[in-house]
């Protein structure tokens, strides 16, 4: 291969930002300083090189690489490819572009109640020790995280909807395993809910001249935070939007089963949800996959104002395992609809 040829083959996995290549040269011709630029090149010497001169420029270099660094974990390389920016300085205010995503929105259970018992120094580092066990997960299934807010993580997947459901599950499986460091220093347990929306979103800046972010505006944003709340209500570990399921390549690989439609804040039309359980326990989990179709017709049941059956289905089921709180809301639902009914 020729350098020209080595360098388009580096910037094929390396942006200019993240790679640095110094060209060393005998070509010194203004057409061959351009062929080498337009290969992906950051900088040339000619030969023969002065080796202080070289060091210098490679210094230079591997600061602004270290800057640029820096800044990506402030604003996502991929949020520059969107944007179809090379470096964070090429952004403007108001660049936007539209495509379709799935997005996760995770939270932890009862954080504030938590936090109360610990100091500021405290809950930061608490903070930073879950956060570097979820973070990688999402990076390493094609996601990125767009922000934090406080406990919250909102991240972004480009590429397919199994990515977010497999990052989503491998979350909870972090978790489980922060939970036995974390009883291992008689701290309590904690529990995340997940909720996951695709959708068509707007990714973009805001802001004004002096002080601008990166974010995603869409309702497909909002209706993924509304899942997760409903995490609490359904005391499930992760909810999915029907959107989501009927993106997935192979939605009978993932353990679930439908829970229900609700009008969530901010819609109109209900909203068919469902339960991923491939993070419960194996004797959890069997049971919601044994018992799947017979929960799924109480909630019909439900659904159809048959009250008292749908009630005495959930009850049967709660009799086999306790442990299912899906049911044990619709056993308490079914009640006092049928009492209102009658």
């Amino acid at each position: 291969m020729t350098g020209y040829e080595v360098c388009q083959a580096l910037r094929k996995k390396f942006l200019a930002t993240e790679l640095p290549i110094v060209l060393l040269t005998a070509k010194n011709q203004v057409s061959d300083l351009v062929a080498g630029f337009s290969a992906g090149a950051n900088d040339y010497l000619t030969k023969p090189v002065s080796k202080n001169e070289l060091l210098a420029r490679m210094r230079i270099h591997i600061q602004l690489a270290k800057i640029n660094l820096a800044y990506s974990r402030f604003v996502p390389h991929e949020f520059l490819k969107f944007m179809d920016r090379e470096s964070i300085v090429d952004v403007q205010l108001g660049d936007q572009v539209q495509q379709e995503m799935t997005v996760l929105f995770s939270d932890i259970r009862s954080f504030t109640t938590l936090s109360e018992s610990m100091s500021p120094k405290e809950n930061f580092d608490f903070l930073n020790q879950y956060l570097k066990r979820v973070g990688p997960v999402i990076r390493n299934h094609r996601g990125f995280i767009d922000k934090y807010i406080g406990d919250a993580v909102m991240a972004l997947f480009p590429q397919t909807a199994d990515d977010a459901i497999q990052a989503a599950i491998e979350m909870q499986k972090q978790v489980s395993l922060f939970n036995i460091e974390r009883l291992a220093q008689n701290y309590p347990k904690i529990a995340i809910g997940v909720g996951l929306h695709t959708g068509s979103l707007m990714v973009g800046t805001i802001g004004e001249e002096q002080r601008m972010e990166s974010t995603v505006i869409a309702d497909a944003v909002n209706l993924a935070s509304r899942l997760e709340g409903l995490t609490k209500v359904y005391g499930a570990g992760i909810l999915v939007s029907e959107q989501t399921l009927s993106k997935l390549q192979e939605p009978e690989k993932y353990s679930h089963r439908f829970l229900g439609r609700v009008t969530v804040k901010g819609k109109t039309v209900p909203v068919a949800v469902l339960e991923i359980y491939e993070g419960d326990d194996d004797q959890l989990k069997e049971f919601k996959r044994r018992t799947r179709k017979e929960f799924e017709r109480g909630v019909e049941l439900f659904e159809q104002e048959e009250f008292a059956e749908a009630q005495s289905v959930f009850e049967e089921l709660w009799q086999q395992n306790e442990q299912d709180q899906p049911t044990k809301l619709y056993i308490e639902r079914s009640r006092q609809s049928n009492i209102i009914s009658g």
